[in-house]
């Protein structure tokens, strides 16, 4: 007998693009019983490439969620030779499958993704075998212990392998896999997977790479005169499979079926079942957010505790801060719940709750963003925590039609909430919107989408590689109240020194903190972080330590008559309109050094092709390391300006006869060396140069700030609000 109540698995297929992994994912929704015909990508006509332009160019670009169940079944496999064969039963198990996009370009997708699943499906073509974007994947299901089982699929086509495939992962995935049966026909149409059940071959095997990981089963290897039994190995598969230990490999045809069934079977046999407590408090993850045809927010939401209902009010945010109020919950927001529903054999339903280890669509969270969290986080988990590079590359985006430029903006921003690494970056001083970006197929697909779901045509200026600055030194520089140059009734003093690559911007003070208002420490903090997004060059200043050495203020006071004035008041507009000068005058006492982004390639050529790919690598100033050979393959490893890498990929082809396999992702960042320094143009009011600052505050406050004493204009234009 079996239990009746399902078992819950969250589980992502990830693969490089084109490998197979919406067709396999059509494949497991027929296997299943979820739909009666099979899509095919080139027909344009799967389950969940369900966005037109998916369909259009025949890849995926958005995560989309299905549903199936796997009934329970009675595995039955030998004992090992020394008795009767062993019955056990395997519970339903649901699957709420997330398909994820393959292309490079949409990494940031699959990076949402990846911190509400259970477990993961990594599919490898049998004929191309490991590739690029297969390691990257693979690299980061490691490091997040993310159980994942490998499935080589394409064993019908003709160049597919089964040990070239096998050594391939081994080499360059990991050496820990356990091939789950093997294929016959291996190249042709009539291509056949047999599963391994316990035959010598595969026990051997088996054994031997269980017991690296496990003392007791080695000793009993060792010390055994007999096989060890095929229930205990089955068992030990599962447990070291589950703590990302061992990786079995599944062979199989997604268009003809051949090997599915097996995977099914591994998918519920070896995978864990989520765990939750749907009692609990309530904590869940936004992976994803879309637009409903009213344009209402809708989330998507994996709960790992708890339960949300119809009418519930939750909080949600990301553990940024930036939503204003204060106290613990500052960085919330409250929502109340008018809508759920929930994914159920191939459909979202509606329901009334969303439990512990589901995932569901919320409606209601007006203000949500990708990456919130609802409720409480967990427990050791960074909300904010980010799996992959961030995007190398940016360009400005412009309308064909200049009377579009506000509902560009829009269509940008709402773009923005479904992927927030685009990261836009509104020019009010030129009217321009720029967006940041992983290549050039993700620039394609903003203009189709803005021509398609909002009625925009757009162009593109040039893409451009994303520079970072880094402090070089320790700078310091301060302005007192009421004494010139300074014209705000405030006082600022700053120190900047570098930080450890990956520390971030720490900010710290150096006076008392109730030496004036909180509100005017939070003013200078928060101004202190907008202002390092654009540094001496105009790039982002991302580590350094800031210490606030001066501070002062006028108390707020009154006229005879009682009216506030703010002539003679310090309010938090004045910390903020100070800050970014005796900032930029700290970081150029400190001095900061511009650095770009390098990628790390691994680069596979016919030897005979080297003496014409080594000068054209130097053009593009990559740096190879040293060289390895294997029969008539040259590899070379190294780094390379972001900058090159599409020049690369072009070039390539013709200097190997087509014969080269490049492999590059981000790596590190490196001080731009020779020729001019890189710049970026400005997009905030500039306070490198004093005169002109001050005359755009002026500007922005005029009708709207004070006049001073002297009848000099004020600053409280950033938020309205006038001290505590």
């Amino acid at each position: 007998m079996h239990s009746s109540a399902p078992h819950l698995l969250n589980l992502g297929v990830l693969a490089h693009i084109d490998a197979g992994k919406t067709s396999l994912t059509e494949r497991l929704l027929h296997t299943a019983g979820v739909i009666d015909e099979i899509g095919r990508v080139d027909d344009g006509n799967t389950r969940t490439d369900s966005l037109a332009l998916e369909r259009q160019r025949g890849i995926t670009i958005k995560s989309a969620v299905v549903s199936f169940v796997i009934p329970a079944t009675d595995v039955t496999g030998p004992s090992g030779g020394t008795g009767s064969p062993r019955l056990t039963t395997a519970p339903d198990v649901t699957v709420n499958l997330i398909d994820t996009p393959g292309h490079p370009d949409f990494i940031a997708e699959v990076e949402r993704v990846l911190s509400v699943l259970d477990g993961a499906v990594l599919v490898v073509s049998a004929v191309e075998g490991v590739q690029a974007q297969t390691r990257v994947l693979f690299r980061t299901l490691r490091r997040l212990r993310i159980p994942t089982l490998i499935f080589v699929n394409k064993t019908d086509r003709r160049g597919a392998r089964y040990e070239g495939v096998l050594d391939h992962i081994a080499a360059r995935l990991t050496p820990d896999i356990v091939p789950i049966g093997t294929v016959d026909g291996i190249g042709t149409r009539a291509a056949r997977c047999t599963a391994a059940n316990g035959d010598i071959d595969f026990v051997a095997r088996l054994t031997e790479v269980l017991a690296g990981h496990d003392d007791a089963l080695l000793a009993a290897y060792v010390e055994g005169a007999a096989p060890l039994p095929y229930g205990r190995l089955r068992t030990e598969l599962a447990r070291q499979t589950r703590d990302t230990l061992v990786h079995p490999v599944f062979f199989g045809s997604a268009a003809t079926g051949s090997g599915v069934p097996e995977l099914v079977d591994g998918i519920r046999d070896l995978l864990p079942a989520t765990v939750g407590d749907a009692k609990g408090p309530v904590s869940g993850s936004v992976f994803k957010v879309e637009r409903g045809a009213a344009g209402e927010k809708i989330a998507y939401v994996r709960m790992f505790s708890g339960t949300v209902g119809t009418r519930d009010s939750v909080l949600y945010g990301d553990g940024g801060g930036g939503r204003g109020g204060d106290g613990a919950d500052a960085d919330k927001a409250a929502g109340k719940v008018t809508a759920v529903r929930v994914f159920d054999r191939g459909e979202d339903v509606r329901a009334a709750e969303v439990r512990a280890g589901q995932i569901g669509r919320l409606w209601g969270l007006g203000d949500v963003r990708v990456g919130d969290v609802i409720g409480v986080p967990r427990t050791g988990v960074d909300p904010g925590g980010r799996f992959f590079a961030p995007p190398t590359l940016e360009t400005v985006v412009t309308p064909l039609r200049p009377a579009d430029r506000g509902a560009l903006h829009l269509a940008l921003t709402q773009l923005a909430e479904q992927d927030p690494l685009i990261d836009l970056r509104q020019d009010d001083i030129r009217g321009e919107v720029s967006v940041s970006l992983y290549g050039e197929v993700q620039k394609e697909v903003i203009q189709a989408t803005l021509a398609a779901d909002f009625g925009l045509d757009v162009s593109f200026r040039e893409t451009t590689t994303i520079c970072v600055e880094r402090v070089v030194g320790t700078g310091a520089a301060f302005e007192i109240i009421d004494k010139e140059p300074n014209p705000f009734l405030a006082t600022v003093g700053l120190r900047v020194e570098p930080a450890p690559v990956g520390a971030g911007v720490t900010f710290r003070l150096g006076v008392e903190l109730g030496s004036m208002p909180y509100a005017f420490f939070r003013a200078v903090e928060e101004t202190v972080r907008e202002t390092l997004l654009q540094g001496i060059h105009g790039w982002r200043v991302p580590d350094c330590a800031v210490t606030m050495t001066h501070a002062g203020y006028w108390p707020r006071q009154s006229h005879a008559h009682g009216t506030f004035d703010k002539s003679m008041s310090s309010t938090a507009g004045d910390f903020r309109n100070l800050t970014p000068l005796v900032l930029m005058d700290a970081l150029r006492a400190a001095g900061t050094t511009v650095h770009e982004p390098m990628h790390r390639f691994l680069l596979d050529v016919p030897a005979d092709t080297v003496g014409a790919v080594l000068p054209a690598l130097a053009r593009l100033r990559a740096v190879p390391h040293t060289p390895s050979t294997d029969g008539a393959s040259y590899r070379l490893e190294g780094d390379v300006p972001a900058q090159h890498v599409h020049a690369l990929e072009q070039l390539l082809p013709g200097l190997t006869r087509g014969e080269s396999e490049l492999e590059t992702a981000f790596d590190h960042y490196e001080p731009v060396r020779g020729g001019t320094v890189p710049a970026r143009r400005r997009t905030d009011h500039d306070p490198l140069h004093r005169k002109d600052y001050l005359l755009r505050v002026v500007r922005r406050t005029h009708g709207g700030g004070r006049e001073g004493r002297d009848g000099r204009e004020g600053s409280d234009w950033s938020d309205g609000r006038e001290g505590p």
